[in-house]
């Protein structure tokens, strides 16, 4: 291991341990595991080996605090269709910029900042680091397949997209599935695991799984479950800005993960998720 790769490492610890919004499995949520996904991509109930949803029970007195208020305004900002072009409105600038002020008031984006103005990624004063934050974020472009602006960093990872109303794309949030779940509008299939891959755990914080969502399939997704919106904002922007790579390893807690995440036009985020590498013996 380098020396950068130490200090990524460091820098991590620092924002799981920062984390004080997270919430405990067992205790402010419950999932249910329930049956292994089977690999076919289909939303027809015979390939369904979850007959329950996925969350079991949420304390959404969580929901009131002043991040998850943000974000969870954010959700309905979007056409989900890929390729269905996005028109923002200046009630949804003024809600995008309001969540990277509430965000930027935690610790785990004052962690990030201060570290990648360190290494010279990014600019020192906050109001300028919010607008780099924006651009990676909330930009829209044209992703494949599309002429015309219809995408972003944020709609693709923490909201989710359909391509063609079959297959769903991004959607690696748990707030997003678990108000889709509520809502109906989600149908968890069973979790995903391989020979390679670790066995899921109800009482950790990141599970593969499959579902599916406004008719499409998402054959198989990974996610973060239970961290707040902060963690995950500042270590995907963490991981965009530091490496060049499509995939990045970390080490936390309980975890040795890899961030899978991959640039588009080397200035917005095109997609970041965690994949479970194995669980770290305590």
């Amino acid at each position: 291991m380098d020396e950068s790769e130490r200090e990524l490492f460091v820098v991590v610890q620092e924002l799981w341990d920062s984390d004080v919004n997270r919430l405990q499995p067992g205790k402010d949520y419950r999932i249910s595991l329930q049956g292994k996904a089977r690999g076919v991509m289909t939303t027809n109930d015979d390939n369904d080996t979850a007959g329950l949803p996925l969350f079991t029970y949420v304390d959404e007195d969580i929901f009131k605090k002043e991040t998850f208020l943000a974000f969870i305004s954010l959700l309905d900002n979007y056409e989900s269709d890929a390729g269905e072009p996005e028109v923002v409105t200046p009630e949804e600038i003024v809600e995008n910029h309001k969540f990277l002020d509430s965000v930027m008031e935690t610790a785990p984006m004052k962690i990030t900042h201060k570290y990648l103005v360190e290494k010279q990624l990014s600019p020192k004063d906050t109001e300028e680091f919010k607008q780099q934050l924006y651009g990676i974020w909330f930009e829209l472009y044209a992703r494949r397949g599309s002429s015309r602006p219809d995408s972003s960093g944020f709609e693709h990872v923490f909201v989710g997209e359909t391509r063609g109303g079959r297959t769903v794309i991004g959607f690696h949030n748990w707030i997003q599935l678990y108000l889709q779940e509520k809502l109906g509008h989600i149908d968890y299939k069973g979790y995903s695991s391989d020979s390679n891959s670790p066995q899921p755990d109800e009482n950790k914080h990141i599970l593969a799984l499959q579902f599916s969502w406004k008719n499409g399939i998402k054959p198989k997704g990974s996610i973060f479950i239970g961290v707040s919106p902060e963690f995950e904002f500042a270590l995907y922007t963490l991981c965009f800005l530091t490496s060049p790579n499509e995939r990045v390893k970390v080490s936390f807690s309980l975890y040795e993960v890899e961030i899978v995440c991959h640039h588009y036009n080397q200035k917005h985020i095109g997609t970041t998720y965690p994949v479970l590498i194995k669980y770290r013996s305590s």
